[in-house]
């Protein structure tokens, strides 16, 4: 599972990063991004085959949703079932995204209390999770673009903490995912495995990050509290571009 994660570079960064051509979006960072909030989605145009940056709203409503009310009940899609369950079948042939950010966060259970981790790419690299992105007409004619974020079986590291975790793409992937290259629906089914558990690192934090009203640096600090297991409390990286 994927319902929080954290993006503090901002859309010039992450324009460079994933080569994208359009103006750049108003986009705020973010330590505690939380469903139905915007997220920074890297998409490929239909007509040039650029790619694209744009804030969609994180939370997926089908195009033939009568009404919005479900997004927050579909911010992932199950890998294993994304190309015959309804909601995301169509989206997962022809609107495949990159939804980009600089880690997320989990939680794992200990007795009767949930300690909060921070999860990021070992080198301190954005991350391209897997996404797919829908265009909802609302009943005023307005257009509303969601996404979606693709979710796979833990790798051995993160499954100390739950058994999901988000498709985190490598640049290789990327063209493939986005449609730059021409690739079969096994092709792109293959794609959506766990990362090796060396490439991520991951830390405990503070428990403000429970309220989505927390939101600053100070959330990636790791907890002075804490008392993690062996394997779950690697330094944070470097952010740097």
């Amino acid at each position: 599972m994927c319902g929080r994660y954290f993006q503090q570079r901002g859309p010039a960064s992450v324009a460079r990063y994933f080569e994208t051509v359009n103006p750049l979006p108003n986009f705020a960072a973010s330590w505690n991004r939380a469903p139905t909030q915007d997220a920074m989605v890297v998409r490929r145009h239909p007509e040039t085959g650029l790619r694209h940056l744009d804030p969609l709203r994180w939370g997926l409503v089908p195009r033939w949703a009568k009404d919005a009310s479900g997004a927050a009940k579909m911010i992932n899609a199950r890998s294993e079932s994304v190309a015959e369950k309804p909601a995301f079948r169509e989206a997962f042939r022809k609107r495949r995204c990159l939804v980009t950010a600089d880690g997320f966060y989990e939680w794992r259970t200990d007795g009767k209390s949930k300690q909060p981790y921070a999860i990021a790419l070992a080198d301190g690299a954005p991350m391209a999770l897997a996404g797919l992105w829908e265009g909802w007409r609302a009943p005023d004619g307005s257009i509303l673009r969601t996404c979606t974020i693709v979710t796979t079986d833990a790798n051995e590291k993160l499954a100390a903490m739950h058994h999901r975790m988000p498709v985190i793409l490598p640049p290789e992937a990327w063209g493939h995912w986005l449609g730059e290259e021409p690739a079969e629906a096994e092709d792109l089914l293959a794609l959506l495995r766990p990362c090796p558990s060396g490439m991520v690192a991951a830390w405990p934090v503070t428990p403000r990050v429970n309220k989505v009203a927390e939101n600053d640096a100070g959330l990636l600090a790791r907890d002075p509290l804490a008392m993690p297991p062996a394997g779950l409390d690697d330094a944070p990286p470097d952010f740097s571009d």
